[in-house]
C-alpha cells in the first residue's frame, strides 16, 4: 500500500482501472485515497470509512486541495478523512448518495423538514442552476454568482384578486435569511474550504453585516385590544392567540388539539424554526382560552380552524388583520409579527429573564438582546435614577 504522504510516491502513481484511487490505511476502518489526474494536473482525495450499522465502507470525495501545495495537502486530506470516518462510526452520515447541491439539499430537507428551508430551495434553488453543480466540484464562485442572483430576485409582497404579483427590492436582511438553509445543507455535507481561495465555498455565504433591522413597531395593549375588536369573527381567535403567545405566527397556526394539556396548562409547540419541539406552560386565562377551542375536536384537529374548517395560513391571515389594522386606524405597518414582537417586548419589559424569554420565543439570548436589550437598559436608567439623594 502506498504512502500518499510522500510527494514524489505521489507524483509517480498511475490512474487505476474504474477510476479507482490509490488507498492509504490510516488506521481501522479508516482509509484516505489519492486519485491522480489522467492529464496532468492535481489529483483528487478520498476517503474511505467501514459503517458498521450497514456492514459496508462509505466513501467521500473531498475535492483536489488545489490552493495548497506540498506536505500541506496530505496535512489537509488526513484531517478530513479522520473527521469523515468519525462521523460515520458516531452514525453521522447518512445513508442516501448525494452528488449535486441539490441532493445536499433535498437530504436536509428529509433530516429536518420545514416550510421556510422547502419554500427557499423551491424558489431559489432547485430551479437554478446551482442545483446541477457537483459538491466536489463546488466553489466559491458558484455560490457568489448564487447569491448575486437571490439579490436580485424581487421579493413577493402579495398578489392581488386578479392574481397580479406586487413585489419589493429584496432587503440585505432577506438575503441574509434566504442564504440560511442552503448554508445549512452544505455544511452539513461539506468540510469548509481552504480560507481566502476560490475552493472557500463557505466564505460566498456569509451574512451581510449590519443587515438586520430591529423592529420598532410596538403595539400596546390597548392597541391590540382596539385590534382585536376589529378583526372580523373567523379570524378572530386566531389574532387572540398571537396576542397571547410569544410565538412565531406559523407556530401559533401549526397548534393541534394534541399539543394541549388542559390537566398541566402545557402546550407543545412542535412546529417552529428550529424544528426541535419545545413545551411551555400557560397561565389559567391562556389555559381556558386554548381549553375553548379544543372542545369538541380530535386530537389531530388544528386548535385554530376557519370558519369552512381549512387551516390558517398566512396568505389567509394578512387579509383579516390588514383590514382590521385600518378600521382600527393603527399603522399600516402592523402584522402578524407586530403581534409578536409586542408580546416579547412586554416579556422583556415586564422584568423576565431574558433567557427564559428566548426559550418561550423559540429563540437566542443573543437576538432578544440585539432586538430587546435596548428596554432593559432604559428601565435600568430610571431605577438607577431613583436612587438619586
Amino acid at each position: 500500500m502506498v504512502d500518499l504522504s510522500k510527494i514524489g510516491a505521489r507524483d509517480r502513481l498511475k490512474p487505476r482501472g474504474g477510476d479507482e484511487p490509490h488507498w492509504q490505511r490510516l488506521r481501522a476502518g479508516c482509509y484516505l485515497g489519492y486519485r491522480p489526474s489522467k492529464r496532468g494536473g492535481k489529483g483528487s482525495w478520498f476517503a474511505r470509512a467501514y459503517d458498521e450499522d450497514v456492514g459496508r465502507y462509505r466513501r467521500k470525495s473531498l475535492g483536489s486541495y488545489g490552493a495548497q501545495t506540498g506536505n500541506e495537502v496530505f496535512s489537509a486530506a488526513k484531517k478530513d478523512a479522520e473527521t469523515f470516518a468519525e462521523l460515520v462510526e458516531t452514525g453521522g452520515i447518512r445513508t442516501e448518495q448525494l452528488t449535486t447541491v441539490a441532493d445536499a439539499c433535498r437530504s436536509y430537507l428529509n433530516e429536518k423538514p420545514g416550510p421556510i428551508a422547502e419554500g427557499v430551495f423551491r424558489r431559489h434553488v432547485f430551479g437554478d442552476v446551482i442545483a446541477r453543480v457537483k459538491l466536489d466540484k463546488l466553489r466559491k464562485h458558484h455560490l457568489r454568482d448564487w447569491r448575486k442572483r437571490l439579490e436580485k430576485a424581487p421579493a413577493l409582497i402579495s398578489r392581488s384578486k386578479a392574481g397580479e404579483k406586487r413585489t419589493k427590492v429584496r432587503a440585505a436582511s432577506t438575503v441574509n435569511r434566504d442564504m440560511v438553509p442552503l448554508r445549512a445543507a452544505l455544511w452539513r455535507v461539506l468540510s469548509p474550504g481552504t480560507p481566502n481561495t476560490d475552493a472557500a465555498w463557505q466564505e460566498a455565504l456569509k451574512p451581510a453585516k449590519g443587515a438586520g433591522r430591529r423592529r420598532d413597531l410596538y403595539l400596546d395593549r390597548s392597541e391590540r385590544k382596539k385590534l382585536l375588536d376589529m378583526v372580523d369573527a373567523d379570524a378572530q381567535p386566531l389574532v387572540r392567540a398571537f396576542c397571547l403567545l410569544p410565538l412565531r405566527p406559523g407556530a401559533v397556526a401549526a397548534l393541534s388539539v394534541g399539543d394541549f394539556d388542559k390537566r398541566t396548562r402545557t402546550l407543545t409547540i412542535g412546529t417552529d424554526k428550529n424544528g426541535k419541539p419545545r413545551q411551555i406552560t400557560v397561565p389559567p386565562g391562556t389555559a381556558a382560552f386554548l381549553a375553548e377551542h379544543c372542545r369538541g375536536k380530535s386530537a389531530a384537529a388544528s386548535i385554530f380552524t376557519r370558519c369552512d374548517g381549512a387551516i390558517w395560513s398566512k396568505d389567509k391571515w394578512k387579509g383579516p388583520i390588514k383590514a382590521a389594522v385600518r378600521s382600527a386606524d393603527l399603522p399600516e405597518r402592523a402584522t402578524a409579527y407586530t403581534l409578536r414582537h409586542s408580546v416579547i417586548t412586554d416579556l422583556v419589559r415586564g422584568g423576565l429573564p431574558i433567557l427564559t424569554v428566548a426559550q418561550l420565543a423559540d429563540t437566542s439570548v443573543t437576538m432578544i438582546e440585539k432586538h430587546y436589550g435596548h428596554l432593559v437598559r432604559s428601565d435600568a436608567e430610571q431605577v438607577l435614577a431613583q436612587l438619586a439623594l
